[in-house]
């Protein structure tokens, strides 16, 4: 990781850490909601991923209001600082948990009102999103931004491990069983909304550093962020890449129960592994691309791989109320010795990449395209844990992306934060589009969609993230 954090910036570092856990473990908890409001509404697939479609389009909508007002009047967060724009996202987040438990202890539900609920945790997680990626990013040397966003992403993957197995067992299993219906959300989501006020409150009086810009008395570009090809580029990287982590993960489900055979819940518990691959893959990769010497490097990674992979495993041994024979029986039967395979790989394309995040993007988008080709061409194992290890080499995609198209910003980077941050939207439409064709063709080929959208990321990794704009002014820490 980062040698050269300041120790000022550690606690600060920690508590954002904590919320990329959260809003992590929130955000894939949609994955549960898609088949469990497809049974409870009775709905088609391409329906239920509407489920996504209202939370990331609120990523589109928000993130584009801030950026017209970025244009218009100026930048709101170098008026009302990181930490309050962040702690905004948190009070946003939480009242759409709530209404999420009004709603489901109404006597007649209503699926609109969900979706309502969601596009509004959305809008907070927005928030969220343009103020906290730059934030981290800022927290120390530039050269190693790139290792601080893995290490803060590895943290929002560990949410997302938990969330499928955690989620699926509360609300398909205990909760379904204690009341039945929609009423299975209700106290998960009032939990969240208690677990959200309180981690507002300690961001709000947590001691963060305020970032400035140098030069900031200069009148900015109102456009300014536009100007750098990188960034843009890096945009339609952002849509691409969420587009097709959320499509994999909101239709993976599906695919389970159609070509494999498997229910709700134990498909949800397998989901695990394609989220638990970008945790493992994250803290890989926050090891990787630091300045630390690469005989201290392949330990550390070896190590934080398998304690990631042990994790997983304790969640789900605990989830299923397996003892450590049952923990056996399951690696056995689910054939997870593919699992380790595929982690093999990603640890030597992690050293062929040398930590240069271009050149990790670029080969780590390659292996994704080779294993959706593999799942749409195999049947049985093969093709189920070569979709699931594409979460591996997802990893560091996000922090990738964008610790590449802020580089140079300079001042203009919380307006090029909110542009990558609106074309989140790609989690909302590709999903969306990918439904459709599994409803209209069948679930497997529909993951023809999220490959295309690899192939930019490979050519975006190699070709389109080269900053050719001279560097402007960067970042600098008010302690």
């Amino acid at each position: 990781m980062d040698n050269e954090v300041k120790k000022s910036y550690v606690l600060p570092l920690i508590t954002l850490t904590t919320l990329f856990f959260m809003w992590g473990f929130i955000t894939c908890l949609n994955d549960i909601l898609i088949p469990y409001f497809k049974d409870v509404f009775q709905l088609e697939q391409y329906q239920a991923t509407l489920v996504q479609l209202a939370f990331f389009l609120a990523y589109f909508f928000v993130s584009a209001i801030y950026f017209f007002v970025s244009a218009t009047w100026g930048d709101p967060i170098l008026k009302v600082g990181y930490k309050n724009t962040i702690a905004l996202g948190l009070f946003i987040s939480a009242v759409a948990c709530f209404l999420f438990f009004i709603e489901a202890s109404a006597e007649e539900p209503v699926f609109w009102v969900f979706l309502t609920a969601l596009f509004l945790l959305g809008a907070g997680f927005t928030f969220l999103q343009i103020a906290a990626n730059p934030l981290v990013a800022s927290l120390g040397s530039s050269d190693t931004a790139s290792s601080r966003l893995n290490l803060s992403q590895a943290f929002n993957s560990l949410g997302t491990t938990l969330a499928p197995v955690i989620g699926g067992t509360l609300i398909f299993q205990y909760f379904l069983s204690e009341g039945g219906g929609v009423s299975s959300v209700r106290i998960p989501y009032l939990v969240l909304a208690s677990l959200l006020l309180i981690l507002f409150g300690v961001i709000f009086f947590a001691d963060i550093p305020a970032v400035n810009m140098k030069d900031d008395n200069r009148e900015l570009d109102k456009l300014g962020a536009l100007k750098y090809p990188h960034l843009v580029f890096g945009m339609i990287g952002i849509f691409c890449y969420v587009g097709a982590e959320v499509a994999i993960g909101s239709n993976l489900v599906d695919y389970m129960n159609k070509f494999h055979g498997l229910d709700n819940l134990e498909a949800s518990r397998l989901l695990t592994f394609y989220w638990g691959g970008a945790m493992i893959g994250r803290f890989m990769g926050s090891i990787s691309m630091s300045k630390m010497d690469l005989s201290k490097k392949i330990p550390l990674m070896v190590l934080s791989a398998v304690a990631s992979l042990t994790l997983i495993f304790f969640t789900l041994g605990k989830a299923a109320h397996l003892n450590f024979n049952g923990v056996v029986d399951f690696f056995i039967t689910e054939k997870v010795y593919y699992f380790l395979a595929f982690m093999t790989l990603n640890f030597f394309v992690f050293l062929l990449a040398k930590s240069v995040p271009s050149r990790t993007l670029g080969l780590f988008s390659f292996v994704n395209i080779l294993l959706i080709v593999l799942m749409l061409s195999t049947t049985g194992n093969l093709s189920l844990w070569a979709i699931l290890a594409v979460g591996l080499f997802n990893s560091i995609m996000f922090p990738n992306v964008i610790t590449l198209a802020i580089d140079g910003l300079g001042k203009y980077t919380s307006q090029g934060s909110s542009l990558l941050v609106m074309m989140i939207l790609g989690g909302a439409l590709v999903p969306f589009f990918q439904g459709l064709v599994a409803d209209m063709v069948n679930a497997q080929i529909a993951f023809a969609l999220p490959l295309a959208c690899y192939a930019y990321l490979l050519w975006y990794g190699f070709v389109g993230s080269k900053n050719k704009k001279n560097k402007t002014t960067d970042l600098t820490i008010n302690n």
